[in-house]
């Protein structure tokens, strides 16, 4: 057999196979309980058509897609995940749930198969029970531990109460006399959903609106959705903040610059101070070299004093300049944090984000010293040689006198 014709026959045997993998999906039978990624073909009245690869059209019931308000959550074009129930007329019917009403053996046998299969299930919170919430669930009373409620701890459980939720069977015993439920379970997936969705455009730099979840001493936790990122306290205002609950609340809207990502770790930070005009990109104007500025003393340290000039530019006094001559052992035996002093400024370095300060006390004795001696060096430059002393010639300038 020559290589042509082995590789027309390999050619035959590939089409071959995918024409019959393609007739096995197309015909092939579901069971019940099978989970499918569908694409929704059109919406009616009381349906929703979908497209799930496999002859015959599958349908949804459109009150599955529509929220308390009448208003539907999917469109034309959108996919959605489903679990097929069975099949009629060459009509698939699928749910997304199973639903809180029914009971007895037919309910039982839903939940039962709503755990095997791992398809969500619609309750209604009944009441609060030790632990957490008794919830009925197709004709059925199940359990859902305080834990499994939400992603963060329950604030106000009364709220809880008659509201209809979906949750997933985590546990099915004793023919359904012991079913424990998890809405928690859910979310998490649905986040990790759009978690992974956001992997694909988040990138850093990005400006991002979020939500403030909570106050910690180094920062603040910022929700922007699906995860939830740091930002700390350096990264909040140009300016030095102390207390993080003196510029933020917990629920406050803001907008953020993404800093960083790291997705293996979970991580992610923030940046306020990155959407706000950089006070130093003005500083060398507002403040040049050799101008005499007012300041509030922000804080002591060993080497110096720090003097914020404006919101978020801070400058130093080096603790060699603010003696008067005079050796010191620390800035507070001659300032304190809080004073208002008046400044002038020695150098200002742009790149750094540095500005040399010093008293405008200390610097205008030190000019007015300086100038006395200009003046004195002065005269005796220009004074004759051969004259004598300074004395000598105010002597003889007495004497003609």
């Amino acid at each position: 057999m020559n290589s042509e014709n082995s590789e027309e026959m390999e050619t035959e045997e590939e089409s071959f196979a995918a024409m019959f993998e393609r007739s096995q999906k197309d015909s092939g039978h579901l069971a019940p309980g099978s989970k499918v990624e569908a694409t929704v073909l059109k919406i009616t009245k009381d349906w929703v058509f979908l497209d799930t690869g496999r002859k015959g059209e599958g349908v949804l019931d459109i009150k599955e897609v529509t929220d308390a308000d009448g208003n539907l959550a999917v469109k034309a074009g959108d996919k959605v995940t489903a679990w097929f129930i069975s099949s009629r007329n060459n009509e698939m019917r699928f749910t997304t749930k199973v639903g809180a009403k029914g009971g007895g053996a037919a309910g039982n046998a839903q939940l039962e198969e709503a755990y095997a299969s791992g398809i969500p299930v619609e309750g209604v919170v009944e009441k609060e029970v030790k632990g957490g919430f008794e919830v009925k669930v197709a004709g059925s009373r199940a359990f859902c531990p305080f834990s499994q409620m939400g992603l963060r701890r329950i604030e106000d459980s009364a709220a809880l109460i008659g509201k209809h939720m979906s949750f997933r069977i985590s546990e099915y015993a004793e023919n359904g006399r012991n079913i424990v439920l998890s809405h928690r379970a859910l979310l998490e997936e649905e986040l990790q959903g759009q978690k992974d969705a956001l992997k694909e455009t988040l990138k850093v730099g990005d400006r991002v609106r979020g939500t403030v979840t909570s106050l910690r001493d180094f920062g603040a936790f910022v929700s922007i959705g699906c995860v939830e990122g740091l930002l700390p306290i350096s990264e909040i205002a140009w300016a030095r903040v102390n207390d993080v609950s003196e510029v933020l609340t917990a629920g406050q809207e803001l907008e953020v610059v993404v800093k960083g990502i790291d997705w293996e770790r979970d991580r992610i930070s923030f940046s306020l101070k990155d959407t706000l005009t950089d006070p130093w990109e003005e500083a060398a104007k507002a403040f040049p070299e050799g101008s005499y500025q007012n300041g509030r003393v922000a804080r002591l340290t060993p080497f110096g004093a720090f003097v914020t000039l404006a919101s978020g530019v801070d400058g130093l006094i080096h603790i060699s300049k603010l003696g008067a001559g005079k050796r010191i052992q620390h800035p507070k035996e001659v300032i304190s944090e809080g004073q208002e002093v008046e400044v002038k400024v020695e150098g200002v370095d742009r790149e750094q984000r540095r500005i040399s300060l010093s008293l405008a006390s200390v610097s205008r004795a030190e000019q007015e010293q300086t100038e006395t001696m200009d003046a004195y060096r002065k005269t005796v430059a220009e004074t004759p040689k051969g004259m004598g002393t300074l004395g000598d010639l105010l002597k003889a300038k007495l004497a003609k006198g």
